[in-house]
């Protein structure tokens, strides 16, 4: 069952007009958001976020936060399943005719819940591989839009290599996964690259910080190249569906000797506990 256009119907019966926007153009913006033990997790910061992105593309937001509460607790009643990932997309609408300009539209609004399986920390203690390419996307990437293209490719390019990541650099400067945040750790002190237009700061980067802070791990958001990447001491990705993944190889290169860094799992461990909070 998944949620269109103000009803919930089975997904094979979800049809979108020829002229939504978001299938001609990719004109829209998304949101996922998981959930653990049935409780939407951080609900109101992915909401928070997903307003930020619908105002930057100038969508309107079609329903109030108790309304967006309303829908996607009653979309969970659909599934048996306790730990879930939701997304939840908004296209800008359907025009009568195709053309690049808009006008004032009613949103699509298309949501839909899958099973959530994280990984487990013995899966995740054994380490993942990943690659570097230079980042070629727009300068927006702060908008978390459904032009995802770029993304694609570089998601593609690790399968074919059989790594779980790309990790993107501008002018040899990280900036984050193609799917995911990217931290590095160097003499107990965690790094990863700041706000900007040049990452979308996912709300599982935020808790990493939080969770870092708690290990008494020094913080600084701040750039780093590929060269201090290649050199730490612990690598780690994130994303909503990742949690926090250590990476012991890049390029081919060992991090840390294929080590996981001491400081990974007390952060993970403290993650797990918020999520259950």
């Amino acid at each position: 069952m998944v949620y269109l256009n103000g009803e919930f119907v089975p997904k094979h019966n979800a049809y979108v007009h020829v002229m939504d926007r978001g299938f001609l153009f990719g004109d829209g913006v998304y949101e996922v958001i998981p959930v653990y033990s049935g409780k939407i997790f951080r609900l109101d910061e992915h909401l928070k976020r997903l307003q930020n992105s619908l105002h930057s593309v100038q969508i309107n937001n079609p329903y109030s936060t108790q309304q967006w509460h309303q829908i996607l607790h009653q979309l969970l009643d659909y599934s048996s399943t306790s730990n879930q990932s939701l997304y939840l997309q908004i296209s800008r609408g359907a025009d009568v005719c195709r053309k690049h300009s808009f006008d004032t539209l009613t949103p699509t609004v298309f949501i839909e819940s899958n099973p959530l399986t994280p990984k487990t920390k013995p899966e995740l203690e054994t380490g993942y591989r990943a690659i570097s390419q230079a980042d070629f996307r727009w300068q927006r990437c702060d908008i978390k839009s459904t032009s995802l293209l770029a993304n694609i490719m570089y998601a593609q390019h690790a399968k074919q290599h059989q790594v779980e990541e790309v990790i993107l650099h501008r002018d040899q400067q990280i900036t984050e996964g193609a799917t995911s945040n990217v931290f590095i750790v160097k003499d107990d002190t965690l790094f990863t690259h700041p706000t900007s237009e040049h990452i979308l700061s996912g709300i599982t980067r935020d808790l990493v910080l939080e969770s870092a802070r708690y290990c008494q791990l020094s913080i600084q958001e701040t750039a780093f190249s590929l060269a201090d990447l290649l050199s730490a001491d612990e690598v780690w990705l994130s994303s909503s569906t990742r949690e926090i993944m250590p990476i012991i190889d890049v390029d081919g290169h060992s991090i840390n000797h294929g080590i996981l860094g001491k400081y990974w799992s007390q952060v993970y461990d403290y993650y797990q506990d918020l999520k259950h909070a």
